[in-house]
């Protein structure tokens, strides 16, 4: 029985001592990533020359210009920090190192006509598992049509999730192949199913459209991870029924530049979309 005991104790203490490990070197892998994004930073507010656009919280930027697009050495760098982190491999439990993402090349002159789909499911197979999303065709047509059609046309795959905010309001923000806020599919949708004004209208699981304004939605979507109150101006078209503890773990992994928005610490990155279940 004492031996049986002693075993016990050195399992459970090693079993503690891997976990710290694990802890200490995620805490490592945080702070080389915020350091590797202070000193893009840095150059950006450099080579910007200070011209930069404040952008809205859940603002898709793709539609406006700013010095920052224009600047391909912006462009450079922001690059060369999206390979760093990813070359740094994953902090997250359950994560891996995430597919290349693509270029910022498919462009579509308009956006499909609304289908006669009624409920379906998105499942957004990223490096961290899947997330699935049930859509409201009945409740936001256009939305989940784009949507739908978007998945199907391959737009979101290999898309990185290019924000997470995690003071005061909740949400991770994909759908930008461009993976800084400027990207779009080259159309623009109108708003649809938008909740009343209040406290957590914006209830955790839920799937909304980024915008520049009204009617100005595009690709990019946010996933609310808590309950977050926003204005009533984000297009509401879905709710995530699996992966939620995917993002709440993607968000306890921070930001990248220990702020509480911007790239989140651990990339979370589209690697496919696909639309099943629709009638």
């Amino acid at each position: 029985m004492t031996s049986s005991n002693r075993r016990e104790r050195e399992l459970a203490r090693a079993k503690f001592e891997r976990q710290q490990q694990r802890r200490v070197d995620r805490e490592e892998q945080a702070r080389s990533r915020q350091r590797i994004i202070a000193i893009v930073v840095i150059a950006a507010l450099v080579v910007a020359g200070g011209g930069w656009a404040v952008l809205t919280l859940l603002g898709d930027s793709s539609e406006s210009t700013t010095a920052a697009e224009s600047s391909n050495e912006l462009d450079e760098a922001v690059s060369e920090l999206a390979e760093e982190l990813s070359a740094q491999g994953p902090i997250v439990d359950g994560c891996t190192d995430p597919v290349p993402v693509r270029a910022d090349d498919i462009s579509f002159d308009s956006a499909p006509a609304p289908g006669t789909e009624q409920d379906g499911t998105l499942t957004l197979a990223t490096n961290c598992g899947d997330i699935v999303i049930d859509m409201f065709g009945d409740l936001a047509p256009e939305t989940v049509a784009s949507a739908a059609f978007l998945a199907d046309t391959g737009f979101y795959d290999a898309t990185a999730c290019h924000r997470l905010t995690t003071a005061g309001i909740f949400v991770v923000q994909c759908g930008d192949p461009a993976g800084d806020g400027t990207g779009g599919p080259g159309y623009v949708l109108p708003d649809e199913n938008l909740p009343a004004e209040g406290e957590a209208n914006y209830p955790a699981g839920t799937v909304a459209m980024a915008n520049a304004g009204p009617g100005t939605a595009g690709s990019q979507f946010f996933l609310v991870y808590e309950d977050t109150t926003l204005p009533s101006g984000y297009t509401i078209w879905g709710q995530v029924s699996e992966g939620l503890d995917i993002l709440r773990s993607v968000a306890d992994a921070g930001v990248a530049d220990g702020s509480g928005d911007g790239l989140p610490a651990q990339p979370l990155v589209i690697e496919s979309a696909t639309v099943s279940g629709a009638n």
